[in-house]
Order: C-alpha cells, then structure tokens, then sequence
C-alpha cells in the first residue's frame, strides 16, 4: 500500500478504518456510536457536522454544537476525530476543537476558490486534510485541490474516492469509475487513498463488494457510514451500517498480496500477459483497420453530401453489437461504452474528412 508519514505513524496491521454517522444528530447518538466503533477495527470517528445538502429543506447538521461531543469522543474512546469543512470558518472552529482530520467534500473540490480558502485557513498546520474527488469525473479537478493544500506546507495530506456523479442509473449512488481512481494512485502515488463506499453505494447492501474492490486495488483505507439505528437516521439512512455490521465486513474483508512471491506462479502470470499483449496488438490493428474504412466512408459522404451521422444506422448496429456480447458473455454495459467510443472517433475522423482538416 502507498503510504506517507501520518497514515505509518498509526502503526495499523490492517486498513485504515474511519467509521461514524453521516451526521452528528444528538450528544448521545454521537457516544453511543463512538463506544461502539472503540470495539471495532476504526481509528477515526467521523460525523458531518456541517451537512451541504443537494436541496433546501432537508437536515443540514447541528454545526458548531456538535464539536464538543467529538472532544468527548476522542477524551473516551481515544479515536482520532473527523468532520468535513467547506469554508475557513469550518476551520477555524474545528481548529478551535482540536479535530484531528479535515475532510473536504466534493461539492467543495469543485470549486478552487473554496478550496484555497480552506487551504489558506490551515496554512502551515500538522493536521490531517483528506480531499474528496469532485463530484464530476474531472482528475485534474482532483489533483489541483490536492496541489493547494499542499502549496499551503500542510504535509498530512489523503484522498477520499467516492464515486461520481452520472446521469445514467445505474446500481450505485456515484459511479465509482474505477479508472479515475487508478489514474490517481499513478499521479500521486505518495497520497494515501480512501474509498467511500457509503456514497458510492447508496445502499448498506453492496458496501462490503465495493470495499473488498477498493482493497484489491490497494486502497490503504475505507471511510464507512456506521449509525447505531440507521433506519432512523436523520441523512442518508439507507446507506449507513450498523457496528456489529461493520466488524463483520471488516472480518471478511481480504487484504491481497501486492505481487506473486512463488516463482511458478509468476511465470504463470507471464505467459498469461504475454497472450494478452498478442491480443491486445491484434485489437490495435483492427481498431487501425476500422478507422480506415470510417475515413473512406468519410469520402463518399463529402462526395454526396450526406451527413456524418445516421441515426438508424448507428442504433440498429449498436443493438446488434450489443446482444452479440452478450451472447458470448461480455456485459452490456461494458459493449455499449466500447462501440460509444469507437464511433465517437469515426464521427471525429469523419468530420475531419468532410471539413477537409
């Protein structure tokens, strides 16, 4: 796992663990469910505090009131403390509270002025800082809010991947698009990185298959919802877990080997991606062969002055592609964003012809 100072001066023999509501409701929810996470794998408590809703009129947090019941969480369990801020004065006040972790949100990351703010705010400061991905599929987004509170000498810096959002429905909240994620772990491989699957669920149902995925990437930590009466929750209800629910993910959760150590296994392996790069070599060339043929399509198009796009065409080949996959086992969902993005570029190369570019 990749790891910077503060998450090895915790000394864990496991993931790192941060659990709690997704609310801080009352001083006694608040302790009663930090009691309970003290018997469970977690070192971080977490509770939103100041809670930035999608619409007016839904629960938007206690706010300050609520940082005093995390001191007392930290005096009686000894967790490490976590709330989320999204302007200097959140920081100011969760300064003012000794909380140990900051979390920026990802409707903060967003916006570069906001997280400047924030990064103003703590300037100079041991704490730790953990930056969500934006709520759009945008990497650099993501990067840039790191690089901010970085240029503000805040060493103690960590990534929370949430998924994103999508217009499309699909069985998560936000679409964890695994790649992004990876394309991170590339960029930055000196920032720890956390996986939510409380938000990237939406549901407590599929949250142990989304962390087990995040481990099998060597994520170094999960950041789970946890409540002590989640169908009673004052937010997000149905994504929260119970503690006893969240020792037994943890309990069948698996931490993968980061390589293979027996030497058969890895010439195994070796053989297996060496017929992958043979594959993969065909695939290019086909690829290359098809684009071609777009391009002499392209021609005779200009040539007639027809339109580059033909909408029955397209819908009927790509239904037919489609039940074809699936026939020989490959997902729908997967054929439909491979045959998207093939005839994007040949409407691309199309164009070009047809532009005379």
């Amino acid at each position: 796992m990749t790891q910077n100072n503060w998450l090895e001066k915790m000394n864990l023999d496991h993931p790192l663990v941060i659990a709690g509501p997704c609310s801080a409701e009352t001083e006694e929810q608040v302790l009663k469910i930090a009691h309970d996470l003290a018997k469970t794998d977690a070192t971080v408590f977490r509770a939103g505090v100041w809670k930035p809703r999608t619409r007016p009129g839904n629960f938007e947090g206690i706010g300050a009131l609520a940082l005093p019941w995390l001191q007392k969480v930290k005096e009686q369990t000894g967790l490490l403390t976590a709330v989320e801020v999204a302007n200097a004065n959140h920081v100011k006040l969760a300064l003012e509270h000794d909380i140990d972790i900051l979390w920026i949100g990802a409707r903060t990351t967003v916006n570069p002025f906001a997280v400047q703010e924030i990064a103003d705010a703590l300037q100079n400061t041991d704490k730790i800082v953990l930056v969500k991905n934006p709520i759009n599929p945008d990497l650099e987004l993501w990067i840039g809010a790191i690089e901010r509170i970085q240029k503000a000498n805040i060493k103690n810096v960590g990534a929370i991947h949430r998924g994103f959002s999508t217009y499309q429905k699909t069985k998560y909240r936000n679409n964890p698009n695994w790649q992004i994620a990876i394309d991170f772990k590339n960029r930055l491989p000196e920032v720890p990185l956390i996986n939510d699957p409380s938000h990237i669920c939406g549901n407590r149902e599929n949250i142990l298959d989304v962390s087990q995925m995040a481990l099998d990437l060597q994520f170094d930590g999960l950041m789970i919802e946890t409540h002590h009466d989640p169908d009673n929750a004052w937010s997000d209800a149905k994504q929260q877990i119970t503690p006893v629910r969240l020792n037994e993910i943890t309990d069948l959760l698996k931490v993968r080997k980061s390589s293979f150590e027996k030497e058969n296994s890895l010439k195994k392996l070796e053989v297996l991606r060496d017929e992958i790069n043979e594959i993969d070599a065909s695939l290019i060339q086909l690829l290359a062969n098809r684009m071609a043929i777009s391009q002499k399509i392209g021609i005779e198009k200009k040539a007639q002055n027809v339109a580059i796009l033909q909408p029955e065409r397209w819908n009927e080949l790509l239904q037919e592609r489609i039940e074809k996959g699936d026939k020989i086992g490959l997902a729908k969902g997967f054929m439909e964003k491979i045959y998207k993005a093939i005839h994007q570029e040949s409407i691309k190369i199309q164009e070009s012809v047809i532009s005379g570019k």
